[in-house]
């Protein structure tokens, strides 16, 4: 078993990010992109924030957090070093971020830790140590964490199930290589493995455990190199495939977790998605003949058909250099996107309207790309 502590990690194929030092307030309007304040309004019945975990650049130790207040239209870069400056900062290469009861999880892959702070706060609370810890979800009183630090002789990684009452890891199970995202249906856990460090051997499979035994009782093939793996309000479950970067398109395979089987493949680029009522927010990077072809749309979660290739206005989709991450606000349908820049320098947070208007934009750390909004 291992307690709250402090440590180390990697990471893997996501580029990374990190924070800006001070306090910086930049906005804009979809036409000027000009920085000016005058365009975000404050909500003050709102109550509510937006967390931003920037990933920083790899052994750089620069992973940060920024945090805007809906209720005075404050934003903040540097957050988690202002509220905690005995923490010596986040650590290196922030992967994930979730906020789950009234605690907020942070998946810091470079450090191999999941660091704890308050939810309202963001105060230090303490650290489980993870190597190579990738993503985590939760379930009762237990938070399960990837990781790709397996010890099998084919590389497969594991799932660590924490119990969040002492932060000790209680259990472990071996899964496929390199796993990424999780989600829980009908009380199993489904992973999206995706190979990433074996290409061009990568992994196909979706692992599910079955959460009573925690053991492995299936692998679901869907294709290459997947990634994202959440679950709609049908409890039909989403996983992307990232392709091979070659030969190979990336597509967005759809599970029915009834049956553990298959059901539709979509044959587009999905990077990462969100999702709104019926519809699922999405945007795409594709690499193709050298360079990099971005698109954003919108399917309905029904019938499984995209509807929209219009996601956000046409004189926005210019502006973005690199999307990356997009978290929907559930009550209004308005959404943010990160774009990581060059991801090397800072990025920026664009916020639109749930018709795809631009509203207004903030400078991040270095790439943006993990959110969680908070109740106040």
């Amino acid at each position: 078993m291992k307690k709250l502590e402090t440590m180390v990690a990697r990471k893997f194929l996501v580029p990374i990010l990190v924070i800006i030092t001070g306090f910086i307030v930049s906005c804009s309007n979809d036409d000027s992109w000009s920085e000016d304040d005058s365009n975000i309004i404050s909500q003050p019945d709102a109550k509510k924030g937006l967390y931003i975990l920037n990933e920083g650049n790899y052994q750089q130790n620069n992973s940060s957090l920024s945090y805007f207040d809906y209720d005075t239209a404050d934003f903040f870069n540097n957050y988690f070093t202002k509220i905690n400056p005995d923490q010596g900062g986040l650590g290196d290469t922030g992967n994930d971020l979730k906020i789950y009861k009234d605690k907020m999880y942070a998946v810091i892959n470079g450090s191999n830790y999941v660091e704890i702070m308050e939810a309202k706060t963001a105060k230090h609370i303490g650290k489980i140590t993870i190597p190579n810890c990738r993503y985590i979800t939760f379930n009762g009183d237990y938070a399960y964490v990837s990781s790709y630090a397996g010890s099998t002789p084919n590389g497969q990684g594991y799932v660590a199930k924490v119990d969040l009452t002492n932060g000790t890891i209680v259990n472990e199970v071996t899964v496929g290589r390199n796993p990424e995202e999780m989600t829980i249906v009908n009380n199993k856990l489904y992973v999206a493995n995706s190979g990433g460090y074996y290409s061009p051997d990568y992994d196909t499979t979706v692992s599910v455990i079955d959460m009573n035994s925690f053991t492995k009782i299936n692998d679901i093939e869907v294709g290459k190199n997947l990634h994202r793996i959440r679950k709609d309000k049908n409890n039909h479950i989403w996983v992307t495939s990232r392709g091979d970067y070659a030969n190979l398109k990336p597509f967005v395979a759809v599970i029915d977790p009834s049956t553990d089987q298959v059901i539709n493949k979509l044959n587009l680029a999905v990077s990462d998605f969100t999702f709104y009522k019926d519809k699922l927010y999405f945007y795409g990077s594709e690499y193709s003949s050298g360079k990099t072809i971005n698109n954003y749309g919108i399917i309905n979660i029904d019938t499984q058909k995209v509807i929209s290739s219009e996601l956000i206005k046409e004189g926005s989709k210019s502006e973005i250099m690199s999307p990356y991450g997009i978290i929907t606000d559930p009550e209004d349908g308005s959404f943010y996107i990160g774009d990581a820049m060059d991801f090397v320098s800072n990025g920026k947070i664009y916020y639109f309207s749930k018709n795809g208007d631009l509203l207004w934009w903030k400078s991040t750390g270095v790439s943006p790309g993990h959110f969680a909004l908070v109740s106040k």
